[in-house]
């Protein structure tokens, strides 16, 4: 759900800048005035004790401490405008950018650790805010690539229908309805991932054997992993561990991997399934021998719409199955990782705890 915030006020900021603004010419006054009232004091006790050599030299002394104490609290008044008080009036600037819509501004970091650490930390915030507004183009983008592609079809299918291009033959009927199949099964996919990522995807937990959902999982992927000349195998080290979760969504998940796996796994390789149990719940690893993900693809995969494929040729899948299963493994309250080489496969894995 969409939430409209108030935009921010950078009456603050301006504050900050007049008050500052003003500081500098009072400051310059103050130093100004006060100079010549000590200069002014110690001219004229000069002159009354001049007659009086030894008590002359003493007044000097004296007259001279006002100015090194001057000096002194001019130079910790600098220190400390140079260390606090010019970096908050840099964030404040910063704030203000941002407020505009500059997620690009980063505030250099100071020299004062407290503000160093101020500083390190919006520049992460704002950082954040960027990734998430490129992400956020991305997905409309992204969403409009795949949503025109299918409609593009569907519609010269039908206007060839109409003006009489094409006959209504099951064929062309058939090609049609794959198109609408595929458009709806993009925007179940987008709410399902909404859902999930907003936390508000019911959940429906019972207690059951992992070994089951094992078991079901290779019967179902059965004839697809033999069709492609895959092999399919599964270690279970306890076939009698329980988990406490929903067991069509970690069916989902693991649908997902596995089906990745089969579509970038060549003829004569290998997909296993293999559950462990941990000290706090259970580990599930999905491993296979396929082409494998480069180095710096890897941090990505689980982003919406990646696909390894920059072409983007194959349009039998949104693109969205490992952003959804992330979201469902989040869920459970677990974690899920990948790691990949090129050439030798991926291998995912999934951490559950016991009160999954």
């Amino acid at each position: 759900m969409h939430h409209d915030h108030p935009p921010f006020d950078s009456s603050h900021a301006r504050q900050w800048r007049g008050s500052r603004r003003f500081f500098l010419p009072f400051a310059i006054f103050f130093f100004i005035s006060m100079l010549l009232f000590i200069g002014g004091t110690a001219a004229i006790l000069y002159l009354i004790f001049s007659e009086y050599p030894g008590v002359r030299n003493w007044w000097l002394l004296l007259c001279g401490v006002p100015f090194a104490l001057l000096f002194i609290i001019f130079n910790i008044i600098n220190t400390i405008f140079r260390r606090f008080a010019r970096p908050m009036g840099q964030i404040f600037n910063a704030i203000d950018s941002v407020a505009e819509g500059d997620l690009s501004v980063r505030v250099q970091e100071s020299n004062s650790p407290q503000i160093r650490q101020l500083t390190k930390r919006f520049n992460h915030m704002v950082s954040e805010l960027e990734r998430a507004e490129t992400q956020r183009r991305n997905l409309t983008a992204d969403v409009a690539h795949e949503l025109r592609t299918p409609l593009h079809i569907i519609q010269g299918n039908l206007e060839g229908l109409i003006d009489g291009v094409y006959q209504p033959t099951p064929e062309h009927i058939n090609n049609t309805l794959d198109e609408t199949k595929l458009l709806a099964r993009l925007v179940d996919d987008l709410q399902t991932l909404s859902l999930a990522e907003a936390g508000q995807l019911p959940l429906h937990p019972t207690r059951f054997l992992l070994a089951d959902l094992i078991n079901d999982l290779t019967s179902s992927f059965s004839s697809s992993t033999s069709a492609h000349g895959i092999d399919l195998k599964t270690n279970i080290s306890d076939p009698s561990k329980e988990i406490s979760a929903d067991y069509d969504r970690l069916n989902q998940v693991l649908s997902n991997l596995i089906s990745n796996a089969i579509r970038h796994t060549p003829k004569g390789g290998i997909i296993s399934l293999e559950i462990e149990s941990t000290s706090g719940g259970v580990r599930i690893v999905v491993r296979d021998t396929g082409q494998g993900i480069p180095a710096e693809d890897v941090p990505f995969i689980f982003d919406r719409f990646w696909r390894g494929d920059k072409s983007r040729t194959e349009r039998t899948h949104s693109g969205l199955g490992l952003a959804i299963a992330r979201q469902l493994v989040r869920a459970h309250g677990g974690t899920i990782t990948a790691e990949s080489e090129v050439g030798k496969g991926t291998t995912f894995v999934i951490e559950l705890s016991n009160s999954s």
